[in-house]
Parts: C-alpha cells; structure tokens; sequence
C-alpha cells in the first residue's frame, strides 16, 4: 500500500518542481526589461509623451545599435574567459580609416568598409595572439593594444578628418518601420552569433575554454583558436560599431569611441545580460536584453530630463543589483561548466 501512494506523490513533486522551477538569467533580464518599459511608459505619459510612438522607438533601436554591435563582440571574448577593453579606439579608428578612404565618394564605399574591417581584424589578431601565445591576460592586453592605438590617434589626428559617403550616411538615417537598417543589421548579426553559439563546435569550444581552460585542454579542445577568434570577432564588431558612427556623425573622430565609454558600456551589459565574467556561461540573447535596457533607461531619462550625473547613478546602482542577483543564483545553482555533451548542453539549454 505504501508503494502504491509513494509514486503518485514522487510524480506530483516532480511537477511542483517543474512548476516552481527559478527563471534562467536570460529569463529575468527580459522579465526586468519589460517592466522597466511599463514603468518608462506610464513615466513618458505624465510628460504628454507617447513612449510606443514611431519616433520614441525609432530613438530607442537607434541608441542600442552602436552599444549593441559592441556587446555582441564582448560577449565572445568574455565568455571565453577574456575581456576587450580596446573596442572603444577600434571604433575612432574605424570612423578615421573608412571616413578618410571614402572621402565623401560613393565609388569609395565598399573599399573604405572593407578595409577598417580589415584593420580591426588585424588589432583582434594581435590581441588574441598575446592572449593566448604570451598568456597574458585579456584585461591586461587589450589595455595595453588600446593605449597604442589612443596613442597613434592623438600623435596622428588632431580633430575631425575623411568624410563617409552619402550612400553610407543614407544607410544610417533610413529604415523599416520603427526600426533603423543599421538595427535590423544589427539583430541580424546577433541571431548569427547565437546559432553559431549553440550549433557549431567552435561555440561549443568558447563555452568550454571559458568554462575551465585546462579541462577543455585535458578533453581535446585546441583553447588557443576559441579565444583567438573570439577577439577577432569582437574588433570587428567594434569597427561595425565605427561604421555605424560614421554614418551618423558623416566625418572620422579619433576621440568618438572614447567619449562614449563604450568599454565599460559594452561589459556592463554583457554582465546585466547574465554572462559571467569568469567565463563559460552567458548569452547573446541575454546582452540585448541588458543592450535594451540601458536604451530605454537613457531614452525615459532623457525624455524626463534627468541630471547627466544621476544616470550614471541609475546606470550603476542597476548593474551592481543585477551582478548581486547573478551571484546569489549562481551559489544556490550553479550548472556544471564543462565535462560531457550532457553538461554542456545543460548550460546552454538555460541560456538559449
């Protein structure tokens, strides 16, 4: 009699476990998202402003296309373990190289994107290389590749120089909807990015380099490639960003990326999206969501006519919650990083 009752009630707890199961981090950013936009919403009212407007949103979509093609490319690198802190002058140079190629000529658009894409990957390459060949840690090497590149662009430039073509500039200001080109483009990249994430060997390898570097190493995985081309990825983004600038501003500027702190922008909203700076967990899907959120906090503040100095206060306190929240799941759940196909597919099942 007793069997009997005990596996109806194993089943029922199976269910209630299911039921009351904790949101994965991808979950909560969107969940935080969404009554962030209620709240920005009834807020816009009380200043005679529709928030769901075509040209609120077209606002919003624009501020996360720069940030967002950056925290795409930190998200690569800090899940393998890494961080990138010379995105911001990737991006100076970049509006410099095309705006300087292009020279204001359509006839010039191709070759001037080309080949700032091409100097990015090649600053990525180096970064990664010291990664990886010198073991020295991406923090540290990618300061170091930033500050020589902020210093060729002070001794080089010393103001405004090139100016983007009116091809490219049209790209920049024309879109669908409420949406901009450059923001579809942007989406678009992303999705790339997941499906390349969650379906190929090589996002498989990121997660596990990440995860733990010398048991990938035990288990067969090449570590080097992974973060080498995480780093690459990441300063082309970074110049996607650059031309993204470009074709708003028109003209090249050594200081544009820096301005914009987009360093520290780009890992706030990867750590907001639920990526661990340790590495070896987080999501794209999760940084649009930390993208998003700081877009329609910058657009209500801004719509609200906030102090600059109390957005960052907002921008900060919001970060350090959502690094607390991150930390408290990961001590009472902590999925296992890397062992077998099973393990992994755990991670990333949550994180989808």
């Amino acid at each position: 009699m007793s069997a009997v009752t005990t596996a109806p009630r194993t089943k029922g707890a199976r269910r209630n476990r299911r039921r009351t199961a904790p949101l994965t981090s991808t979950q909560l950013v969107y969940v935080v998202l969404g009554l962030i936009v209620v709240v920005s919403a009834l807020l816009t009212l009380t200043k005679d402003r529709n928030f769901f407007s075509q040209g609120n949103l077209w606002t919003i979509f624009t501020a996360m296309t720069v940030l967002g093609f950056i925290a795409i490319g930190q998200t690569l690198v800090i899940l393998a373990g890494s961080l990138d802190l010379s995105v911001p002058y990737v991006a100076s140079l970049t509006t410099l190289v095309a705006g300087g190629i292009m020279a204001g000529s359509d006839a010039n658009v191709i070759r001037g994107v080309l080949t700032a894409l091409a100097v990015a990957a090649l600053i990525g390459l180096a970064s990664g290389l010291i990664v990886t060949l010198l073991d020295v840690h991406g923090f540290i090497a990618t300061l170091g590749v930033g500050l020589i590149i902020s210093g060729y662009l002070a001794s080089n430039y010393q103001g405004s120089t090139g100016q983007a073509a009116e091809d490219l500039k049209f790209f920049g200001v024309t879109g669908l909807g409420v949406m901009p080109y450059v923001a579809i483009f942007m989406f678009v990249a992303a999705g790339l990015v997941w499906a390349a994430l969650r379906w190929t060997r090589w996002g498989h390898h990121l997660y596990a380099v990440g995860g733990n570097r010398a048991v990938a190493r035990m288990s067969g995985v090449r570590t080097a490639y992974p973060v080498i081309t995480a780093h690459v990825l990441c300063a082309v983004f970074a110049a996607l960003a650059g031309l993204t600038l470009l074709s708003r501003t028109g003209i090249g500027s050594p200081t544009i990326g820096s301005q914009g702190r987009y360093d520290l922008f780009s890992i706030a909203a990867v750590v907001l999206g639920g990526t661990l700076l340790a590495g070896g967990k987080g999501s794209i899907v999760g940084t649009i969501g930390g993208v998003a959120i700081f877009a329609v906090l910058d657009n209500v503040m801004g719509v609200m006519g906030i102090n600059p100095f109390l957005k960052d206060f907002v921008r900060g306190l919001i970060i350090v919650l959502a690094v607390a929240v991150y930390a408290r799941r990961s001590i009472v759940r902590r999925p296992a990083r890397f062992g077998h196909a099973s393990a992994l597919g755990s991670v990333l099942k949550e994180d989808a």
